[in-house]
């Protein structure tokens, strides 16, 4: 009786949780093809495409979408690459200090980023990089890199270690036997922390918002702003289309490596040993 309990609490709590979730997404779904919606949004005869076609221009979501897979793109290349040089030490040397900078690594990912966007925001200017889209990129990589070197940490460790003395007897060094070997056989890791990357860049509205200075060089999440005008009104209809199209590329990217997002949470515990 209590396994049941136990159950039914869980799937009771999951169900409120798709509620939860599934009453905005409806909202968003028919309010992009109403002609004229509102806030309170409601299954109506009417049905238009009028709302996509008004979205569906170069300034207001084309050129924004460009610029959103450019920063998040880049972002999610730069930290792959920065935290797996970084997390292969970690990972097989015996440092003196690992467990205190893995610890530093542990408690930096708890600062969020929008509490040191005012002294960035000095400094970039100071260095006359306001609405650099790569000195942008830099900033993100390094916001992103905490908890992506302690997850291509966790992942490395799953790789045998012995996989690597054979490609050392061979004559391979530490960078062949890294790009070679694990790099390899840690693939589903690599891609789970690229995806968290860029999914997590993908909504980023406030650092974007911050440090660049032209609608031409923002991202999506920030011209998401337009649909709002001065005096509180709010164009409904096409802030859901926006939302839809905005959503989808996330979406797509998801569903297209679900298979090895699934394997890499088992990869860390069958291969180890």
């Amino acid at each position: 009786m209590t396994r049941l309990a136990a159950r039914a609490a869980a799937l009771l709590s999951l169900a409120l949780i798709t509620l939860a979730f599934l009453g905005p997404f409806l909202w968003v779904l028919l309010a992009s093809v109403q002609p004229e919606a509102s806030l309170a949004a409601k299954p109506t005869p009417s049905f238009s495409l009028d709302n996509f076609k008004a979205v569906l221009t170069w300034d207001t979501i084309i050129l924004p979408l460009i610029n959103s897979i450019v920063i998040s793109g880049s972002t999610a290349v730069l930290t792959v690459l920065v935290a797996g040089l970084a997390a292969y030490p970690l990972s097989r040397y015996q440092l003196r200090y690992r467990r205190h900078f893995m610890l530093s690594l542990l408690f930096t990912t708890g600062l969020p980023v929008t509490a040191i966007l005012v002294p960035v925001y000095a400094m970039f200017f100071r260095f006359n990089l306001y609405g650099s889209v790569p000195a942008m990129v830099l900033f993100l990589t390094a916001s992103s890199l905490p908890f992506s070197i302690w997850m291509m940490k966790n992942f490395m460790d799953g790789v045998p270690v012995n996989l690597e003395e054979a490609a050392w007897v061979d004559g391979a060094g530490w960078l062949r036997s890294l790009t070679a070997v694990v790099g390899p056989l840690m693939a589903p890791g690599i891609a789970v922390v690229a995806i968290f990357v860029f999914v997590g860049q993908w909504g980023n509205f406030f650092a974007p918002f911050v440090l660049l200075d032209t609608p031409e060089k923002q991202p999506a999440a920030v011209t998401i702003y337009t649909f709002f005008s001065q005096y509180g009104q709010v164009a409904y209809g096409q802030l859901a289309a926006f939302s839809i199209l905005y959503t989808a590329p996330a979406v797509v990217l998801y569903v297209a490596v679900n298979k090895y997002l699934a394997s890499s949470f088992s990869f860390a515990g069958s291969v180890k040993g």
